[in-house]
């Protein structure tokens, strides 16, 4: 799917979302507003508990939003049946968590390779996909180990591959270096940049990492249930 530029890659508007709690309910998106643009990289900076995952659930189309709406490429999707969402999900969306989650009985390239041909791509389109992937961000030679075999950052950035094997217009990333140290942390969040400024696609990135929140284009936070931008 392609959509023109002047519609952001996303955009969550007036999105609402509350959980029930004994007798009563506790609101946690109270009208949040964002709009994510291709090409640009947002850090979401909040302290456990604000809503920093509901959010991204929302925001990676794992959740309905009780009231509001979740735009991608200026499409609706709050009112789609779930089987168009995880289609939208599986093709636009790419996810990187804190834990890598590769498979660990396949290589690095195999675990880049799989997304690709669940979503149709053939197995010599989806190795050689893979393996540019891999060469970009400097895992040209480790290419044939497994999980196991590589360090944590290494798995990270297989992990930042296989997120964007299908050109997805959306990277939502949860705390992508937290499990790393500040060296390894670095390796990581320059390759996110890399992959972000080569697709032009749009980076949400949920870090307690200052440091790397502060080399973003911008950085919001979540305030009583709002989206609220940061110098």
């Amino acid at each position: 799917m392609s959509a023109p530029q002047d519609y952001p890659a996303l955009w969550l508007h007036d999105v609402r979302r509350s959980y029930k709690q004994g007798d009563g309910a506790l609101d946690i998106l109270c009208g949040a507003e964002l709009a994510l643009w291709p090409g640009e990289s947002v850090a979401l900076i909040a302290p456990s508990g604000a809503g920093k995952s509901t959010l991204l659930h929302v925001a990676g189309l794992l959740e309905k939003p009780d009231s509001g709406e979740v735009y991608m490429g200026g499409e609706p999707t709050a009112a789609m049946e779930d089987a168009q969402r995880t289609t939208l999900r599986r093709h636009e969306i790419g996810f990187v968590y804190q834990f890598h989650h590769l498979l660990p009985e396949f290589t690095a390239l195999e675990n880049i390779m799989m997304p690709q041909m669940i979503g149709g791509l053939t197995r010599a389109a989806a190795k050689k996909r893979a393996e540019d992937l891999l060469a970009y961000l400097g895992l040209a030679k480790r290419m044939g180990h497994r999980p196991a075999e590589l360090s944590g950052g290494e798995q990270q950035r297989v992990a930042i591959a296989r997120a964007v094997a299908n050109s997805p217009r959306v990277l939502l990333a949860d705390e992508p270096t937290g499990n790393l140290d500040p060296k390894t942390a670095d390796h990581v969040f320059n390759a996110l940049s890399l992959i972000v400024r080569a697709t032009g696609l749009a980076a949400l990135v949920a870090t307690h990492n200052l440091e790397l929140a502060g080399r973003m284009d911008r950085r919001v936070t979540l305030r009583d249930g709002l989206i609220v931008e940061l110098p």
